[in-house]
């Protein structure tokens, strides 16, 4: 159940960073509509610090090794990161 909230969360997190990245900075500094940034910044923030607490959920209940813990941080300051540790790390493998 735990590993279902990391993926959704994942998702919205970088989800929030494309947007940050590809759509509020370029109207801050390309149309001069700083608001863009200030709103779509506060949620990606709400969201990264969510993704940090479910990666440590999941990574002590599910006893991830430490590089695989270490991945999960580092998937959410990269961009496309939290789909790529998705996709590698929390797929169901078949049995």
């Amino acid at each position: 159940m735990n590993l279902q909230i990391l993926r959704w969360v994942g998702r919205l997190e970088g989800s929030s960073f494309l947007i940050l990245l590809c759509i509020a900075m370029p109207l801050k500094y390309l149309a001069g509509y700083p608001e863009a940034v200030r709103v779509v910044g506060m949620a990606h923030g709400i969201l990264f610090l969510f993704y940090l607490l479910a990666a440590n959920y999941a990574a002590t209940t599910h006893a991830w090794p430490k590089k695989i813990w270490f991945y999960s941080y580092l998937a959410s300051v990269l961009p496309l990161g939290t789909f790529v540790f998705e996709r590698r790390f929390l797929t169901e493998k078949p049995a």
